[in-house]
């Protein structure tokens, strides 16, 4: 096996877009992040209407997905999951060379998955600050990370429906 063959599985086509997206994200939910704690001083302020359907109040998440698990796990073990997933989708990102939908959304998912880790190794728990209602219903809080991961999802979803994704199911 030569260099290159050695190389291929963590370094692909569309690996410098997604890890490019990925290093956005983290940028990006960081920063907001820091603005949010630091400089706003949310955590001091509670709930603060930013419209009459968007609310910014921080609420610290120390579980898994809506809080689950709270106080079941460690924060270091689940930013070790974290990590792990990370270093997944990034190898799953070189050996695919679909597409630049697919690319984007793995680097948006490792991008989120990666800063949520942070928060979990910096603060504690996650820090969440968006909250969005209507009507009396409140949806979850949630952050910029928890945005890239579900819009990477969807775009996964989407590209899988593409005829050329279907095509290379069906071949043998």
């Amino acid at each position: 096996m030569d260099r290159a063959e050695r190389k291929s599985w963590l370094w692909g086509p569309w690996s410098k877009l997604g890890l490019s997206i990925a290093l956005a994200t983290v940028a990006l939910d960081q920063a907001s992040k820091w603005l949010l704690l630091s400089v706003f001083r949310i955590a001091d302020k509670g709930r603060v209407a930013v419209t009459p359907f968007l609310d910014l109040v921080f609420v610290k998440n120390e579980g898994v997905s809506y809080g689950i698990g709270a106080g079941l796990l460690g924060q270091e073990a689940l930013a070790v999951f974290a990590a792990a997933a990370a270093l997944a989708l990034a190898v799953w990102l070189a050996r695919s060379g679909s597409s630049w939908v697919m690319a984007a959304s793995i680097g948006l998912i490792i991008g989120g998955a990666i800063s949520n880790g942070i928060d979990r190794l910096h603060l504690g728990g996650v820090a969440d600050f968006f909250s969005l209602h209507a009507f009396g219903f409140y949806w979850y809080v949630f952050n910029i990370a928890d945005v890239a991961i579900v819009a990477g999802v969807v775009g996964l979803l989407y590209d899988s429906f593409w005829p050329s994704r279907k095509d290379a199911a069906k071949a043998p």
